[in-house]
């Protein structure tokens, strides 16, 4: 019985080690669904709310290519923040906080930013609200990964002055899911468009000198709970659906916020704030 019950043992093991790996990597596929994933819009029909789930699949060379929120004004400074967080406000406006947290790979990112991303600039032009940008790298499996990888490294070297307008041709620029893309000498070309000259953004982008800094920002996001993107938070409390109907709406909870206590930097869970330069940590 005991030599029995042990040749049984010694069978079985490597089939429960198959079952294990199989189930784990079943999981790390729903996870990867679930990041793809976000709630882009909110209504009420029938007295229930309905929240549509949208992964974007839209053509890189049709109309649905072009911004839907668009902003020709004057843009609020921009200075650079713990992390590699760049936030945009006028000088004294420090509440309420936007943050948003993105990943230049994720789909449904350049979604938000094609359908907001207008109405958030304004808001900072106009005072209502402190913009924080918190890009980091939420995919964990190439493509995708050393895609996000090299467009954040790319977005924490460029100067801050001319973050913005690199930040969006990032997402305009953005390959699709699946694809390899963001290669360096795109993103210093890119650089070079928007007027960036000097050879150690180039340098920057080709040595990933600020691939630690990016690695710290994946790490603060999951400090903060985010756990999905596009994850946007206002003075510190994640958005829902709803408030992301409209641009009316997210202008509503901005003006509802704005007599509320601003949070520490990074919402929930942030390491703060540096007071000016490049952070490195």
């Amino acid at each position: 019985m005991a030599i029995g019950g042990s040749m049984s043992g010694q069978g079985s093991e490597p089939s429960a080690r198959r079952r294990l790996a199989d189930e784990r990597t079943r999981d790390a596929a729903r996870q990867r669904r679930q990041r793809l994933l976000v709630v882009v819009l909110g209504g009420v029909a029938a007295a229930a709310v309905v929240v549509v789930l949208v992964v974007v699949a839209v053509s890189r060379n049709g109309a649905g290519d072009e911004a839907l929120d668009s902003y020709k004004g004057p843009l609020a400074p921009t200075a650079r923040e713990q992390f590699g967080a760049v936030a945009m406000a006028l000088p004294g406006v420090s509440a309420p906080v936007l943050e948003l947290y993105e990943d230049f790979q994720c789909p449904a990112c350049r979604e938000l930013e094609k359908r907001f991303g207008g109405t958030i600039k304004q808001l900072a032009a106009e005072g209502k609200a402190k913009v924080v940008y918190r890009p980091f790298q939420l995919f964990q499996q190439d493509p995708l990964m050393s895609n996000s990888r090299r467009a954040a490294n790319a977005a924490a070297c460029v100067p801050v002055a001319g973050w913005i307008a690199y930040h969006d041709r990032l997402f305009a620029e953005q390959p699709a899911e699946g694809d390899t893309g963001f290669a360096n000498e795109d993103l210093i070309d890119w650089g070079a468009a928007q007027g960036v000259a000097d050879p150690a953004f180039a340098a920057c982008v080709n040595g990933s000198q600020k691939i630690d800094l990016v690695e710290k920002a994946s790490a603060q996001a999951g400090r903060a709970g985010v756990d999905a993107t596009p994850y946007l938070a206002l003075n510190g409390r994640k958005l829902d659906g709803d408030v992301l109907g409209s641009a009316d709406e997210l202008r509503n909870a901005v003006a509802k916020a704005a007599g509320a206590r601003a949070p520490a930097p990074g919402g929930a869970g942030s390491g703060g704030t540096a007071t000016g330069g490049d952070p490195a940590a």
